[in-house]
C-alpha cells in the first residue's frame, strides 16, 4: 500500500462558505466512528472548517476464529469414572 506523506500530498477540499475547491489548511487525518479515514482542516481563506472523506476503510480489527459447532453425528463423549 502506499501511504503519501503529508509534505507531497495536500488535500483539496470544497470549502461552503467561499464556495471553491481549496487546499485544506492544518490538515489532519482522523478516522471516523465507522472505521472511514478523513480530513479535517481548515480553509485558508476565511478559516471555515473544511472537511473531506477519503475513499476506502482503514485497518480492519483482526478477526476473531469462528467456534464449529458440535458435530451431531458424532458420539457424545462418554465420562469415565473409577470405583
Amino acid at each position: 500500500m502506499l501511504r503519501l506523506r503529508k509534505s507531497l500530498f495536500m488535500a483539496e477540499g470544497y470549502c461552503v462558505k467561499c464556495k471553491a475547491k481549496k487546499e485544506i489548511a492544518e490538515a489532519v487525518e482522523e478516522t471516523m466512528k465507522n472505521g472511514r479515514k478523513a480530513i479535517k482542516g481548515k480553509c485558508p481563506t476565511c478559516g471555515t472548517v473544511m472537511f473531506k472523506i477519503l475513499g476506502g476503510k482503514g485497518t480492519p480489527a483482526p478477526a476473531a476464529v469462528p467456534s464449529t459447532p458440535p458435530d451431531p453425528a458424532a458420539p457424545a463423549p462418554t465420562s469415565v469414572t473409577s470405583k
